[in-house]
């Protein structure tokens, strides 16, 4: 019928290679997975270690803009905690720190222990 018969290998073939076949046959995964890190990893990597230090950068009087699309002034910047952003005139609001997508323009850091 369609069966065609199945032959043993000689008991010699099954191991001529050994560790030269297998280094071979595990070429290409290597070579895959180098070019992954270089290619996608490692420059994702970068890209969150600057996001984080631009998060804990922030500080009071700086524009930021969220993710959901608002843009405000910080009026209140605690390390480690939410901002209080200005949206508008007396309209402020509660922000997570880790929500926001770009700090527009830094300002000067604030004295709030200069004599009036």
């Amino acid at each position: 019928m369609f069966v065609t018969p199945a032959f043993a290998q000689d008991a010699g073939a099954v191991g001529a290679g050994g560790f030269a076949d297998v280094l071979i046959q595990l070429m290409p995964i290597a070579l895959l997975v180098v070019i992954f890190w270089l290619l996608i990893f490692r420059p994702q990597q970068k890209r969150l270690k600057a996001q984080q230090a631009m998060l804990s950068a922030i500080r009071r009087g700086d524009t930021v803009v969220t993710t959901g699309g608002l843009v405000g002034k910080v009026t209140k910047a605690v390390e480690g905690e939410d901002l209080e952003v200005e949206i508008s005139q007396g309209v402020k609001v509660k922000v997570v720190r880790g929500m926001v997508a770009d700090v527009r323009s830094k300002a000067e850091p604030v004295n709030d222990n200069k004599p009036a």
